[in-house]
């Protein structure tokens, strides 16, 4: 890989009906990390995401129906490892991720010569909770996954991710698209297939708009859902992934 001052960056971020906060989120990309190139993946907006996310300088992929953010990650994967990318960074369309973080991610990802880093809320930074059932279920799975990838998890349901050129390759042709997929089954696949897994402690922020993707009644069949996505992640079969590459200089 080259090293991280030449090493080309995509940022994506999956968005649905987030016309309110997509642009905002652009900027700040751009103000973050101006060498990086932003992609939004409008997964089937029906309000003026798209449009928004284009009048502030981003690349728009536009999917006819709404797959969920599994599916619009793989197509952003996709296009990564088409046109040749050596670093994405998953970022949410809502205001939640700081951008700021992302030299933290990148750091820690040279330092441990990681295929995947992990925006990790649940790691000394920041006052972000989750209570109940939510809460339960996060912690049984970062326990369950530490021991997957065999390093220590916190905070395996996070949507603030960097992957390098290994597992852009490994998920632009088996990221899962179903509910939880996109993380859970997701480090089921990359760690049985040898890419190394690590994480960083980051602040979440509140929404800047739209609404939360889960409400009370559905936090409460959170902890079903969850336990299901493990089982079908441990009954997948191993993927292969590319030999591993190193990570040169510093973020």
């Amino acid at each position: 890989m080259p090293s991280a001052s030449s090493a080309r960056m995509l940022v994506v971020v999956p968005a649905w009906n987030e016309q309110d906060t997509v642009a905002g989120v652009v900027s700040e990309l751009f103000s973050a990390v101006p060498d990086a190139d932003v992609l939004v993946v409008d997964d089937g907006s029906t309000d003026r995401t798209a449009e928004e996310a284009a009048r502030a300088g981003a690349l728009v992929l536009e999917l006819p129906i709404n797959l969920g953010v599994g599916g619009a990650m793989r197509a952003g994967y996709t296009y990564a490892m088409r046109k040749g990318y050596d670093l994405a960074v998953q970022v949410d369309a809502d205001g939640q991720h700081d951008p700021a973080e992302i030299p933290q991610l990148l750091e820690t990802m040279r330092r441990e010569q990681a295929d995947i880093v992990i925006g990790a809320r649940f790691a000394g930074v920041g006052d972000y909770e989750a209570r109940g059932p939510r809460r339960w279920s996060m912690r049984m799975l970062a326990g369950v996954l530490s021991r997957v990838c065999r390093t220590s998890l916190t905070d395996a349901t996070s949507g603030f991710k960097l992957s390098g050129r290994r597992a852009i390759t490994l998920f632009s042709g088996n990221y899962p698209a179903e509910y939880l997929g996109d993380t859970v089954e997701s480090l089921v696949i990359a760690a049985r297939a040898g890419l190394v897994v690590r994480q960083v402690g980051v602040a979440m922020r509140p929404r800047a708009g739209g609404r939360p993707s889960h409400s009370p009644v559905r936090a409460a069949v959170f902890l079903g859902r969850a336990a299901l996505a493990l089982v079908i992640a441990l009954s997948r079969p191993t993927v292969a992934a590319q030999p591993a590459l190193e990570i040169e200089g510093t973020a």
